[in-house]
């Protein structure tokens, strides 16, 4: 397995090799707009990784990738202005191609790089689940592409979408919602209660495309950002990873985080305020306690403390509630009084 391993990761090496000189001998004298150029330094920072390979192996020597950690907190400052940001100096994790427990994800890496530099080179789109299908035997699951594509944009130091390599995901706008609460807003009509208004729902953790959508509507329109979730610390989450970002895409926080979001709803204070009755609210478990206590110890919460009280008066009253649960106390409450009122008056922190 190893051999046949080995044997593919060279030929992959050869083939990029080739197909990189042939890029430059013909556009080394064209004009280029803008665009152009970003393609163009895309490829140049694929084409240093190769030649650093390359050079290693005219060396006799084994080639190493150098991955920024993704997952750990200590890669990571925040700025009040930007949110979670990666570090300069941050830790790495090397993907060696003569070690037995690297040797695979070293030489996925490598196909999934030959297939962005094809895709940038013509110009041309694919999906991660095209990439999987590519090779389905070497990646073995589209988890593995997806996790690859954004190491490979952490390692150039560029967007995503910079890549050439889209989710491929389809939605039917035609089609009933699986966010309730989404859904509700829209059977009652709020846009145009509230007009004028956006609605936007990332049906739980955002992916990248909602945060870049929030993004470029409050760079664009110059417009408050609001977020409604449920009164738990998986809903608190959700609403920092828009404000502030998350740890595993941090190397590109300035395009998808928004720091002007507000928490409008649903607050702890406002299940004491408006009596929202015991039976529609849930005791938090251990798991919940355990988020909560991580979510305080956030290097953001020290400029968010109205934030932070909400989040202690949970964790005193060891009870959660959905933005359901205002229909207890009535079918229409949450559209027609809580948030417009909210809206209006001011309720947000």
């Amino acid at each position: 397995m190893m051999a046949c391993r080995g044997t593919d990761l060279f030929s992959e090496i050869d083939m990029l090799r080739a197909e990189l000189l042939h890029n430059v001998e013909v556009t080394a004298d064209c004009q280029r707009v803008e665009e152009e150029i970003s393609q163009q330094d895309v490829l140049t920072r694929i084409e240093n990784i190769i030649l650093g390979i390359v050079t290693s192996l005219s060396k006799d020597e084994a080639p190493v990738l150098a991955l920024p950690n993704r997952s750990s907190w200590a890669n990571v400052s925040f700025d009040s202005a930007i949110g979670l940001q990666m570090s300069s100096g941050s830790s790495v994790t090397t993907i060696r191609s003569d070690c037995a427990l690297s040797v695979a994800k070293f030489a996925q890496i490598l196909k999934i790089l030959l297939v962005i530099y094809r895709l940038i080179q013509s110009n041309s789109y694919a999906t991660k689940r095209d990439i999987y299908y590519n090779n389905t035997q070497l990646f073995g699951s589209q988890k593995t592409v997806d996790g690859i594509v954004d190491d490979i944009s952490c390692m150039l130091k560029v967007p995503r979408r910079s890549l050439h390599v889209e989710d491929g995901t389809r939605i039917d706008c035609n089609s009933s919602s699986a966010d309730a609460t989404f859904q509700r807003l829209l059977d009652d009509d709020f846009c145009t209660k509230l007009s004028p208004c956006i609605i936007i729902t990332g049906k739980g953790v955002p992916d990248v495309n909602s945060r870049l959508m929030v993004r470029k509507l409050w760079d664009t329109l110059h417009i408050p950002i609001f977020a409604l979730v449920d009164a738990d610390p998986h809903g608190i989450e959700i609403m920092c990873i828009y404000k502030y970002g998350s740890v595993a895409m941090s190397f590109e926080a300035h395009s998808l985080t928004v720091p002007s979001v507000m928490w409008l709803g649903l607050l702890p204070s406002d299940l004491q305020r408006l009596r929202v009755p015991e039976d529609a609210l849930i005791p938090l478990t251990r798991t919940d306690e355990n988020k909560l206590t991580s979510l305080l110890k956030r290097p953001y919460l020290t400029s968010q403390p109205d934030w932070q009280k909400e989040m202690e008066l949970m964790q005193q009253t060891k009870v959660k509630a959905e933005i359901q649960s205002l229909a207890a106390i009535g079918p229409d409450y949450l559209t027609n009084i809580y948030l417009p009122n909210k809206l209006r008056y001011g309720g947000w922190v």
